[in-house]
């Protein structure tokens, strides 16, 4: 943003010079050195302005309004030229000629904003324009993503592959958790800072941080959707709530939380493992161990057998709200 102003303000002095230099050669145009600094700065501001108003309108929008414009005159023209007109040089023959481009050219202005590109090859029938160069995977990053940390274990394993954008508001609001006074939250945008770094250093991914924002917007969560959808990016994120808001909106998400238990495997009772009893149980004579994504298996008469290695047979599975809990029996322990 600072160095937009500064081509701004550069521009604005261009502007005032070209006033004054055109206020010299050309007097009868300008009456005075300071009208023609007046003259350029005021339309150096006015194209500032339209600069402003334009914020957000992308380079496809102005291709696709200058095509419709283009259509639309094209068809005003015809119609101009065809005998529903007489051929009559009037004061209301130039009131219908401009009506009939102002109304053809806004019209194909919006129907182009309002079409996308396959249905321009009803206009060139039998023509698709391919790309000529593999689009690129943009894989948008939120806060809690770059704090939880797994989805540089996917980029090094090879589940994912894509450039990462993290914008800079997720990069101010990292900065800000990273200095509270609470230590939890710091410690946690330290982490976030941390994995930062290490994806930044990754030989298997690139990170770009995007300049963009969304200033009439004050969440950051309405900010990343918008950004999402504007550069077609895949949103990655640990927010249940974000996830079905981007849903909600047609943006394409992942949740890792989601993903992780989608990976899970499935326990079935009956089914034998192998696992280290690591404390008590809640009622007397379990024993509790977890197997390597987390599950908690609870053993029937292993409480003696805390920091053992044991097979164990699945009796039942029972789902919670915090995940699942395996109920299993002891079989033979394995040789410590």
């Amino acid at each position: 943003m600072r160095s937009l102003w500064t081509i701004r303000i550069l521009f604005l002095s261009l502007c005032i010079v070209a006033g004054f230099e055109v206020s010299q050669v050309e007097p009868d145009w300008i009456a005075g050195g300071v009208w023609g600094c007046m003259i350029g700065f005021g339309l150096g501001a006015l194209c500032v302005a339209l600069d402003e108003m334009l914020k957000g309108f992308s380079l496809r929008a102005f291709s696709a309004v200058t095509f419709g414009l283009a259509l639309g005159t094209l068809v005003a023209g015809l119609l101009d030229h065809s005998a529903l007109f007489p051929e009559i040089d009037s004061p209301l023959r130039r009131v219908v000629r401009l009506g009939l481009f102002l109304s053809f050219g806004y019209l194909g202005m919006i129907l182009a904003m309002r079409s996308n590109k396959e249905d321009f090859s009803l206009i060139i029938p039998y023509v698709r324009f391919a790309s000529q160069s593999k689009p690129e995977n943009l894989l948008l990053l939120d806060t809690s993503v770059i704090i939880d940390g797994r989805i540089a274990d996917l980029l090094e394993a090879n589940f994912i592959d894509g450039t990462l954008v993290v914008p800079r508001f997720v990069l101010h609001e990292l900065q800000k958790i990273a200095d509270s006074n609470d230590p939890v939250i710091r410690a946690r945008g330290r982490r976030g800072l941390d994995m930062l770094a290490r994806l930044r250093h990754s030989k298997r991914s690139e990170v770009k941080i995007h300049e963009a924002d969304f200033p009439e917007e004050t969440e950051v969560d309405a900010k990343l959707v918008r950004l999402a959808r504007a550069l077609g990016a895949k949103l990655y994120t640990n927010d249940y709530n974000l996830g079905k808001v981007a849903e909600l909106q047609s943006v394409l998400y992942v949740n890792l939380n989601e993903l992780a238990n989608a990976l899970k495997p499935v326990i079935l009772p009956g089914e034998t493992f192998s696992l280290r009893v690591v404390r008590e149980g809640k009622d007397r004579g379990q024993g509790v161990g977890y197997l390597n994504d987390g599950t908690m298996v609870v053993i029937n008469n292993a409480q003696t057998l805390i920091g053992q290695q044991v097979n164990v047979k699945v009796l039942s599975v029972l789902q919670t709200g915090a995940g699942i809990i395996v109920f299993a029996d002891l079989k033979t322990p394995a040789a410590a």
